[in-house]
């Protein structure tokens, strides 16, 4: 018996049997849409708890299921043996499948506690600890101590009355909150790398259950937080500075070191020649803080990944380049539209975007995405399809295959927190789900967009999910066009699209004139067709992935970490 085994649920538990037109709502992370990357805390809460000589185990329930059709969930739940069990409620969508994922726990282990934790989960505690198979819920963005404390208690068989941010059941089934008082001002008390989850993939032989996403074992892209919390304020972020101090009471970021986060990315490179995506602007702290980092990490030659939350100027891009030299940019600024990226806490210059594009490139950075988004406050269908021609120009005058934009819409939830969320009205958001079983329900509807937690005053969801199609259809002609994926990518992405519109007009058909049963039926003849319509809609997923030319897997690495012979 483990003591503790953490588990990812898939965002709907039932999601092969189901026919769900999930479209575009994942295209440009790496994950499937049912979401089945866990979150980051796992690794550190692991490193924690083993470190204060717990012994736990990570079940990627989602990636097993998404991976192999043979995989039962169920029979491998009944076959656990733990002493509690944990489940991330992290993002919004795993609201149903969270919830059926501890439903499914307390009928084979009646008598195991289960914990619950994550950004959703926060915001909903009140609402989770009324649920009959929720005993616990773990508010904040830093559990690990917390975690700790409870599993103390767990062992003990004593009630956690002085574990900060813990909601939780007594014995009575009398729900209590403590308050929030485990906000820590740094992140160093945490091991942020990869080698402990390793030691247990081998110590078990477990790497399926292991593996953060569904396809990470064909390309292990590692990530290293720089911080908790935010200085920005983007309207739609349920992690902005406005959401952590409504949801974690933090009022300011904690920072990993500089140091110690050079020390990070040399540990994971050691694993893996998949890149190492940097979580967090580098200069949030202040310009310092980067030249820090750049001065630790100098000679690092392997794949990095950088976010900017602001433009860039040319000395900056610079120094990026002289201390990663194989670096490639994320820059998200959501629109072309000066007056949509204002509203949504974006105020930068489109003559600042360009200019950041500009540096990078000369800087030599390998490859520079730029994001864009639909379903914003202050967006027509118009100004969201004028990305597209934006991103026409900007290749014309970037013609060398390193600029890649992206599109895709805001979906499938609003993040309770954001300003978008709590001030809707303001920001011109017509919310259509206020609670978390609201959002458990939307789960359920057989199309992305009738799952859309909103619509807007100026797109509803009809046009919300037409404009993402045809910005899709635009921008793959385009990037076509420009040589950035080949003719015949670009034909099976149009033919996607093509086929998720054509699904998405017979799916309204039935809804408006079929009964339940008969809806049901019918959606089993499309299960096929939708299920193929799903992955790679507006783009082809593996536009993301960076080609390092290399094998990514060191699987003798891997054994050497495992077995302790490499540090």
């Amino acid at each position: 018996m483990v003591d503790l085994v953490f588990l990812h649920a898939p965002s709907v538990y039932d999601f092969r049997e189901r026919a769900t037109l999930w479209g575009p709502i994942s295209d440009l992370v790496p994950s499937t849409p049912v979401f089945d990357m866990y979150p980051l805390g796992f690794a550190t809460m692991l490193a924690h708890l083993e470190s204060a000589g717990f012994d736990v185990r990570i079940a990627n329930l989602a990636a097993r299921m998404v991976r192999s059709e043979r995989f039962n969930p169920d029979h491998f739940i009944a076959g656990l043996a733990s002493r509690a069990f944990g489940i991330d409620l992290h993002w919004l969508p795993h609201a149903h499948g969270a919830l059926a994922l501890a439903e499914r726990l307390r009928v084979h282990h009646p008598t195991t506690p289960i914990i619950l934790g994550g950004y959703s989960a926060t915001y909903f505690h009140q609402e989770l600890i009324q649920y009959p198979y929720v005993d616990y819920v773990l508010r904040g963005d830093s559990t690990e101590e917390p975690l700790e404390r409870l599993m103390e208690h767990i062992v003990a068989g004593t009630e956690p009355t002085d574990v900060p941010n813990l909601t939780w059941k007594s014995s009575s089934g009398d729900a209590h909150v403590n308050p929030i008082t485990y906000v820590p001002e740094d992140l160093d008390h945490l091991t942020l790398d990869y080698h402990p989850m390793v030691r247990s993939v081998v110590r078990r032989i477990d790497l399926a259950n292991v593996a953060p996403f569904s396809h990470w074992l064909e390309y292990p892209i590692m990530a290293s937080l720089t911080v908790k919390g935010c200085t920005q304020n983007c309207t739609i972020c349920g992690g902005s500075a406005f959401a952590g101090r409504l949801m974690t009471g933090r009022e300011r970021p904690a920072y990993r070191s500089p140091e110690l986060l050079a020390a990070d990315v040399r540990r994971m490179g050691r694993l893996s020649r998949a890149p190492v995506f940097l979580l967090g602007d580098l200069r949030q702290p202040g310009i310092e803080y980067a030249r820090r980092f750049f001065r630790a990490v100098q000679g690092y030659d392997g794949p990095v990944i950088v976010e900017f939350f602001k433009p860039v100027e040319p000395a900056y891009a610079e120094e990026l380049a002289a201390a990663l030299p194989n670096f490639i940019v994320e820059f998200s600024p959501e629109s072309h539209d000066a007056e949509v990226r204002r509203a949504s806490g974006k105020p930068y210059t489109t003559e600042g975007i360009e200019q950041t594009i500009a540096a990078c490139l000369a800087a030599g950075a390998r490859r520079f995405d730029l994001f864009f988004m639909i379903g914003l406050s202050q967006q027509t269908a118009s100004s969201a399809l004028e990305t597209v021609d934006y991103c026409r120009e900007l290749l014309a005058h970037f013609d060398d295959g390193r600029l890649v934009p992206f599109t895709s819409p805001l979906a499938p939830f609003l993040d309770p927190g954001s300003r978008a969320y709590e001030q809707s009205e303001r920001y011109g958001y017509i919310r259509h789900a206020t609670t978390l079983e609201d959002h458990r329900r939307l789960l359920l509807q057989p199309s992305w967009k009738h799952i859309l937690s909103y619509e807007t005053r100026w797109m509803d969801r009809a046009t919300l999910a037409d404009v993402t199609y045809e910005a899709g259809f635009r921008l793959n002609r385009l990037k076509r066009e420009v040589g950035l994926v080949s003719a015949e990518r670009a034909q099976e992405t149009e033919q996607r699209i093509a086929e998720a519109r054509a699904l998405l007009q017979e799916i309204d058909r039935l809804l408006a004139t079929s009964d339940s049963a008969t809806m049901d039926q019918a959606l089993k003849r499309l299960k096929s067709r939708i299920d193929r319509a799903n992955t790679s809609t507006v783009c082809d997923k593996s536009e993301l992935d960076v080609d390092t030319g290399l094998v990514p897997f060191r699987l003798i690495n891997l054994l050497r970490v495992g077995l302790g012979l490499e540090a």
